[in-house]
């Protein structure tokens, strides 16, 4: 059975600090705020779907009143339906129970061990804050409207990306070790699906031992 101290070491392998970072990305403490705050969004993106659905009347809007309600069943959104063929604030559910899940999942040093995990946590925030910006442009300059809940999932999502981008930064940085000292595609496609040889842990040292400037 482990002991006490061998559990303590193990922490702080797991939470060391990853260059240029002087935090660890991939600690709960960084990965929790994201989950809730896409929990949030979640939540408020289905209000926002079930008036799109026709399955309330309207939407709660303290500043801009049925400004919200125009945006949403504006033909810009009735476009974006046609084309995706769902709603997009449908589609925001989804994405943000996905950035809630991939959040959670996986181990203090994933960066590491789960590289395919950043990575895709990283594909599923980005761009869902590129989007959200659209969306808001859209609002101004297309329909004229804004929206109170849209712009509130919108500065959500432009907090998950600053929040997101460290650890997926420290995976990109980790796999870019591993090739330019290896030049090997196998090896490297062993590091972004979390294999571990003395090669990859060599990689991740070297990360480690970075100076922070």
């Amino acid at each position: 059975m482990s002991s006490n101290a061998d559990v303590d070491r193990r922490g702080d392998y797991l939470n060391r600090s990853v260059p240029p970072y002087r935090h660890n990305p991939s600690a709960w403490s960084q990965r929790l705020p994201i989950c809730i705050m896409a929990f949030v969004a979640a939540v408020i993106s289905t209000h926002l779907s079930l008036f799109q659905w026709g399955l309330i009347e309207g939407t709660w809007d303290p500043v801009f009143g049925n400004g919200s309600d125009r945006v949403l069943k504006s033909e810009t959104a009735q476009q974006m339906y046609r084309l995706i063929g769902i709603h997009d604030a449908a589609l925001g559910v989804l994405a943000y129970l996905g950035d809630a899940i991939l959040g959670l999942a996986g181990s203090t040093r994933r960066w590491q061990y789960r590289p395919w995990l950043v990575i895709l946590f990283g594909i599923d925030v980005i761009p869902l804050g590129i989007v959200s910006v659209i969306l808001v442009l859209c609002q101004a300059f297309i329909v004229g409207e804004w929206c109170f809940l849209c712009l509130v999932t919108a500065a959500i999502s432009l907090m998950l990306v600053y929040w997101a981008w460290d650890e997926v930064r420290a995976s990109l940085a980790y796999l870019k070790i591993v090739w330019s000292d290896n030049h090997h595609a196998r090896l490297l496609w062993n590091a972004f699906w979390g294999y571990r040889s003395e090669e990859l842990d060599l990689a991740a040292e070297k990360l480690l031992t970075r100076e922070v400037r």
